[in-house]
């Protein structure tokens, strides 16, 4: 079989497996697991025979025409080079391993079919952006994805919570593709084609004539789907979607679409110097607004979310500086412990028995009642803060050397502005993911909240799924930085003495001062809940504890006590920690700068309809009804009736023509 075909099965093995989801989920229930298991693990095997015959030589191209459209043709176009095809790896391996956990996350769920034909469908969708070569089939696959996050993210839809998620997930990011389409438009306009390979030889002839407009333009459309600023505040609510599918959403579909794109276009973008610089700031102000957010969040799963926003600030800037192979680095290893964290985080939300009971400040004794959670996140925690030797360091080693090659001149491929915009912001991005990473690991697994009820040990599908994703956040780094500039390129991957010696610097920093400020808190509140006992003896210790958090007002700072008072995050961000933790009020302001305006547009619009409109269509259909029932009723069928009437008009008419003569 050729790697062509090979790599159309790849996309379509899900596909059909969720239209035969759909199609039996009713009949025959009992072949659900297996259409959701089987056709994705079957894809991350043939994707992986792909990256093996591919390996990371010439691309492999292949089109043919769909119809003819006019003067740019729209074909069926695969591109696959190293990116595309470690990339389909790491898409097939996080589907599969979603697909396997949810089989016993959601094995009580009624609606478990509709959900896994989804997933199943959303891995397609990606895997056809991946594989494509053609602008539009890739639309394709862009779009089908915005719309099973929809379905996906409202799962729960009796929750209002989730219907107001998918709703806002589903505008907002639609709201970044009216420029993306634009653009793609306009692209193809200046260069005569929708494939890839075509519009880069147009980039690297020179022969675009707007390549700042088009760059910018399909900036918007990334900042959507990637969740950047200023488009990034659909995908912390969206955590109201059952955890796996944040695990997909995250690591590898939807918010690494994004990144990926702008990787498969990079000519185009350092084609244009204030695309690179734009780029560069909205993947800084990402970075650093997302950490900050999510070291004052409570909610488990939205620390993830914002730090899923951060790390694709990193691989962002990585573009920034001309690097996708430091981009896509840092996208590989991301989405392994990624999905480690967002499915460790379901066993702490399935130990609780809801999906409700997610804050981190009301957890208790977690290490020794679901170990394999504890063990596997604590691998990932120190991979997402770049703790040597696990993947994150490796990786977002590679961002911070690659921006430093740009500020010390040893690369052109961006303007130094962006190189120091991106440097700086990684440096101090650092810091703060250390101090999130170790507050949600202290929080978790060490927290004085109220003790959730033992609901037993977790079904053995979602355990072993821990350990697998487990095995490439540990080792993945070591390796790759050796063997991926073959893949990418032939740029060197390797970690640098001066971002290394910071990166981990201000790592460990972040992470001892969290340590020590959570140490701080505990000391506080273990000599209030001392003082509350010794001051009622009589009572039931823990109620009296539980009082004495929930009303105590500690002389130490603005720190409101939550069920867990030893948060660390309220006395590292002082002030700061009210507006992180309502995302520096951007849905406000977003609120009272578009919706509110749209809001009372509509109203005039309805008032106008309604009170102008149809107050006209009423009264041009009533004059006619009113003359209608005026002869109705001058029809009486009764002929006495009608002589009569004739009689009085003869009488009239007389009178009339006597008065007139008589005048005359």
């Amino acid at each position: 079989m050729t790697t062509t075909t090979l790599a159309v099965l790849v996309p379509l093995l899900p596909f059909l497996g969720a239209v035969a989801g759909l199609l039996l989920g009713r009949t025959a229930p009992g072949f659900v697991r297996p259409l959701a298991v089987l056709p994705t693990l079957t894809a991350l095997v043939l994707a992986a025979l792909v990256a093996a015959r591919q390996g990371g030589d010439a691309a492999v191209d292949a089109a043919t025409e769909l119809t003819p459209t006019g003067s740019v043709p729209i074909e069926l176009a695969l591109h696959i080079d190293g990116f595309a095809a470690l990339v389909a790896v790491l898409v097939g391996l996080v589907a599969s391993c979603v697909q396997i956990y949810s089989t016993g996350y959601l094995r009580d769920d009624p609606r478990y079919p509709s959900y896994a034909a989804l997933v199943s469908l959303f891995t397609s969708a990606m895997l056809l952006v991946v594989y494509s070569g053609d602008l539009i089939v890739l639309l394709v696959g862009w779009e089908v994805m915005g719309i099973c996050s929809y379905f996906l993210v409202g799962h729960y839809w009796e929750t209002p919570e989730a219907r107001a998620a998918s709703l806002k997930a589903f505008l907002v990011t639609k709201l970044g593709d009216v420029p993306f389409l634009i653009g793609l438009f306009a692209l193809a306009t200046d260069a005569g084609s929708f494939r890839i390979t075509r519009v880069l030889g147009a980039v690297a002839s020179g022969s675009l004539d707007h390549p700042t407009l088009i760059a910018l333009l399909l900036l918007a459309g990334v900042a959507g789907k990637s969740a950047q600023f200023p488009l990034h505040t659909w995908l912390p609510d969206a955590m109201a979607g059952p955890t796996p599918v944040s695990a997909l959403i995250h690591a590898a579909t939807m918010v690494a679409a994004g990144v990926y794109f702008i990787a498969r276009l990079l000519p185009l973008f350092e084609a244009s110097q204030a695309a690179m610089v734009v780029l560069a700031v909205m993947a800084a102000v990402t970075m650093a607004g997302s950490a900050l957010a999510a070291l004052a969040q409570d909610d488990i799963k939205r620390v993830l979310a914002y730090s899923t926003i951060g790390q694709l600030g990193y691989m962002s800037g990585a573009l920034a500086v001309g690097d996708r192979g430091a981009a896509v680095f840092h996208l590989l290893s991301h989405g392994a412990f990624k999905a480690l964290l967002f499915l460790a985080a379901g066993v702490i939300i399935h130990a609780a028995g809801t999906n409700s009971l997610a804050a981190m400040s009301r957890m208790r004794n977690l290490r020794d009642r679901i170990p394999d959670a504890y063990w596997t996140m604590t691998v990932a925690l120190l991979a997402l803060a770049a703790i040597p030797p696990f993947s994150g360091f490796f990786s977002k080693e590679a961002v911070l050397g690659v921006a430093e090659h740009v500020v010390t001149g040893h690369t052109e491929h961006a303007p130094a502005a962006a190189g120091w915009i991106v440097l700086v912001a990684g440096l101090v991005t650092a810091v703060l993911t250390a101090a999130y990473a170790m507050r949600l690991w202290l929080l978790a697994f060490r927290g004085r909240g109220a003790e959730a009820p033992d609901h037993g040990r977790q079904p053995l599908t979602m355990t072993v799924v821990l350990w697998v994703l487990a095995v490439p956040s540990l080792a993945l780094g070591g390796f790759a930085f050796r063997l991926l500039p073959d893949w990418f390129d032939g740029r060197d991957l390797s970690p640098t003495l001066t971002t290394s010696v910071l990166g981990t610097g201000v790592a460990l920093v972040g992470g001892i001062v969290t340590y020590a400020a959570w140490r701080h808190t505990t000391a506080l509140t273990a000599r209030v809940l001392l003082g509350a006992v010794a001051a009622h003896p009589e009572g039931d210790a823990a109620q009296v504890e539980a009082e004495a958090i929930a009303t105590h007002e500690p002389a130490y700072g603005d720190i409101a006590y939550a069920p867990d008072p030893a948060d660390p995050g309220r006395l590292l961000l002082g002030p700061l920690h009210r507006h992180a933790a309502a995302g520096f009020h951007l849905d406000a302001l977003y609120r009272t700068l578009f919706v509110r305006p749209v809001q009372a547009g509509a109203s005039l619009v309805r008032f106008l309809d309604r009170e102008v409109v149809e107050t006209y269509v009423r009264g041009a259909g009533a004059l006619p009804r009113w003359l209608g029932t005026a002869v109705r009723r001058a029809q009486t069928g009764n002929v006495q009736t009608y002589v009569s009437a004739l009689l009085a008009g003869t009488v009239v008419l007389a009178v009339a023509v006597v008065l007139v003569a008589t005048g005359a």
